[in-house]
């Protein structure tokens, strides 16, 4: 994800992901040429990892992330690997709201 998306760096892709590529995010098609085409065209994007668990072949990441969309926003990343790779996503993305404008009161991340 930071070498990837944060650095821009397209050649993560050929170290840490493999093809067939299944995005279940419903703003992004699957395949690795759909990341290729669209890490470029982030401006701005930072990511910051404020936990990481696993779980079997399964990798859940969940961060705060600036430049995704046009304001920061709270995403749960699901990865599960074969092998070394990442070969599936599922994400669930939340605006950031402030902790006094939660129902709880409590900071979402």
């Amino acid at each position: 994800m930071r070498e990837l998306f944060a650095e821009g760096d397209l050649t993560a892709l050929e170290r840490y992901w493999a093809e067939p590529y299944v995005q279940h995010s419903p703003q992004m098609a699957g395949g690795l040429d759909t990341l290729r085409a669209a890490v470029p065209t982030l401006d701005g994007f930072s990511w910051e990892p404020q936990r990481v668990a696993a779980q079997g072949d399964l990798v859940f990441t969940h961060s705060v992330v600036h430049g995704w969309a046009a304001n920061p926003v709270v995403i749960v990343d699901i990865f599960r690997l074969k092998g070394d790779r990442i070969v599936e996503h599922w994400d669930v993305v939340q605006d950031l709201v402030a902790p006094e404008d939660t129902a709880a009161g409590i900071p979402m991340v």
